[in-house]
């Protein structure tokens, strides 16, 4: 079931889309109109948004049944969903619908690619998303990374405390910014971005949780992890990789033994799901009120 979260936001993006009215649609298609229509895939890939997209035609009157289960891999010609309803109102929320279909689950494909060519080095090891994603569609992007099997990291700034470079600039050291976000919540775990050996030993000792090595080569990244054994450290604490990870380049950064890598690619670059809505019926029927004062 769709969160209240969720509801509101797919609200707002029908809102945004209808405005004042489908002028097309009502021009063309008669009020009380009933249609079938299908979703159908038109590439291969990993199904996400089903909940949003059969919210968004719910809202408006249609009837959906899913024909396959998200999570689940798709190909080419699948049929995703069947619909029934007034006709003006599937064309609604056609866009809005397809959007969250589209983008969820190219989010979904890209986090299982990346899933699984990290696990073939190390199958424990934690593939997180980046707070880069679309304006106004975290929420969306962030649940289908789940879906692909990835970790969401944080959906917002209020998630835990995450120590920026430029935050450790302002703070004057490494050392003095762990202490000063102590003050946050003793609830908040405490992670920061380093970019060197140094610093990772320096972080660990003054007792943060994660230590997130950012822009740092595979090379590096296995340096500040033996540089962590051998001062006793390095079971203390999680250790991310993160900046520029893609598939290309994703199992050397495992291979390092990192407990984490986070990459923006499922949210930032990976490409859309491409789907499309079919009307089945040849001719629009009239809804069974309209019939029956037809037929007086």
């Amino acid at each position: 079931m769709t969160s209240t979260v969720a509801r509101e936001k797919i609200r707002e993006m029908l809102a945004e889309d209808i405005g004042f009215a489908d002028v097309t649609s009502e021009a063309l298609v008669p009020a009380r109109a009933i249609a079938r229509a299908e979703i159908v895939a038109r590439q291969s890939g990993i199904l996400a948004g089903v909940e949003e997209a059969a919210f968004a035609f719910d809202e408006l009157g249609v009837h959906v049944k899913a024909a396959r289960a998200e999570g689940k891999t798709i190909k080419e010609e699948d049929v995703l969903m069947r619909l029934e309803g007034q006709a003006r109102s599937i064309f609604a929320a056609e866009r809005v619908a397809l959007n969250l279909l589209m983008r969820m689950s190219g989010v979904a494909t890209a986090t299982r690619k990346m899933l699984e060519l990290a696990r073939k080095i190390n199958p424990k090891v934690v593939v997180a998303a980046t707070r880069k994603t679309l304006p106004r569609f975290s929420y969306f992007d962030k649940r289908a990374v789940r879906v692909g099997g990835g970790d969401p990291h944080r959906f917002g700034l209020d998630d835990c405390v995450l120590i920026k470079s430029d935050h450790v600039k302002l703070a004057g050291s490494v050392k003095e910014a762990i202490k000063r976000a102590r003050r946050a919540s003793f609830t908040k775990k405490i992670e920061i971005e380093v970019s060197s050996a140094k610093d990772a030993l320096e972080a660990a000792r003054s007792g943060v949780d994660i230590v997130m090595l950012d822009n740092v080569p595979p090379a590096g990244v296995k340096r500040a992890i033996e540089l962590l054994k051998r001062a006793g450290l390095r079971e203390r604490i999680l250790i991310e990789a993160s900046g520029g990870i893609e598939p290309a380049n994703v199992a050397r950064y495992v291979a390092t033994g990192v407990d984490i890598v986070s990459s923006s690619y499922m949210t930032f670059r990976a490409p859309v799901m491409d789907m499309n809505l079919e009307i089945l019926s040849k001719g629009f029927k009239p809804a069974a009120g309209e019939r029956k004062r037809k037929s007086r």
